[in-house]
């Protein structure tokens, strides 16, 4: 299949996938797709685009495409000849704000990013907690601990033993199994869905007016999308269930298919609850974007996360 969109019922933006050869230009506002070897053409309003990922070596993009697409607040993802997400693309503008919201965000004191990290990595095991009841109905009152002796700036790096114990129960059907980049099945799977959920919540800094780059905890002088990777920290879980899901449907299989991959670009429409609502994830996103920019302001004092139905 040469692309894939998924459109929910609450109208929020499409997620593209082009895995075939093709050509993609702009005309009167549309993403005109034609695909290799092919006089058909096939057009998307620009502004229904959320997020594009380009997973093939010979796809043409024009300028003009690229400069409607980050002028529409779209991210472009694209990968490397292993087919696995390598690179961002993201405005340099989304919100009216910016220049306001840059400023509080760099002028932040070190107290308050200390706060904001303790909340980010309590929630984050909160999070991994209910999940590891909800599917393996594990021991978790030594999670709920930790969780709640997180201090200012997790100093004693509660988030590491959590992880660990997080990730020794996660997986049973594999042994022995270590959260590693280069590791074991379902490292890959991991790997490809946390490269999309990064694009989401990048995509949302950036239309909140803030530095993807200016981070809270990550600062890592090569990383381009330190605040993202702190920001995503809650959300992984919601990955790590769909990854659940898909060993299970598809048993053995460790290479990301078609099929797989199909699902995992589901992401941006996962169901999550925040704030006591019912929200895709994409739009919880936004949400919790939002409040950390309330938070750099003074305007608010806690970051705005999702959690599973029925958390402890």
């Amino acid at each position: 299949m040469a692309f894939l969109f998924y459109f929910s019922t609450l109208m929020i933006k499409k997620t593209l996938c082009f895995s075939n050869p093709a050509y993609l230009s702009l005309k009167n506002q549309q993403l005109v797709i034609q695909l290799d070897k092919s006089d058909e053409k096939r057009t998307i309003p620009i502004e229904d685009i959320a997020y594009v990922l380009l997973d093939n070596q010979q796809i043409t993009i024009t300028h003009g495409a690229i400069a409607a697409l980050l002028d529409n607040n779209a991210a472009i993802i694209t990968c490397d000849n292993r087919h696995l997400p390598i690179g961002l693309m993201l405005p340099l503008e989304g919100n009216t704000l910016q220049s306001e919201r840059f400023q509080n965000q760099i002028e932040a004191s070190l107290p308050l990013r200390k706060q904001l990290w303790q909340q980010t990595i309590e929630c984050k095991i909160r999070n991994q907690a209910a999940l590891l009841k909800m599917l393996h109905n594990c021991e978790i009152r030594n999670m709920l601990a930790w969780a709640n002796d997180v201090r200012s700036g997790d100093n004693t790096n509660l988030e590491g033993r959590a992880a660990v114990y997080y990730w020794s129960k996660m997986f049973p059907e594999q042994d022995d199994f270590t959260r590693d980049r280069e590791g074991i099945h379902p490292n890959a799977m991991l790997n490809y869905g946390y490269a999309v959920l990064r694009a989401i919540v990048a995509r949302a800094l950036v239309a909140s007016g803030l530095l993807p780059t200016f981070g809270i905890h990550h600062h890592n002088r090569y990383n381009a999308y330190c605040l993202a990777d702190d920001i995503m920290e809650p959300y992984r879980p919601f990955v790590d269930l769909l990854v659940s899901k898909l060993i299970r449907q598809y048993p053995g299989q460790e290479e990301i298919t078609t099929d797989i991959k199909r699902q995992l670009l589901t992401i941006p429409t996962l169901e999550v609850t925040i704030s006591g609502q019912r929200s895709p994830l994409m739009v919880a996103v936004s949400q919790t974007t939002a409040s950390l920019a309330k938070c750099y302001s003074g305007e608010l004092r806690r970051i705005t996360y999702p959690t599973f139905d029925g958390q402890i």
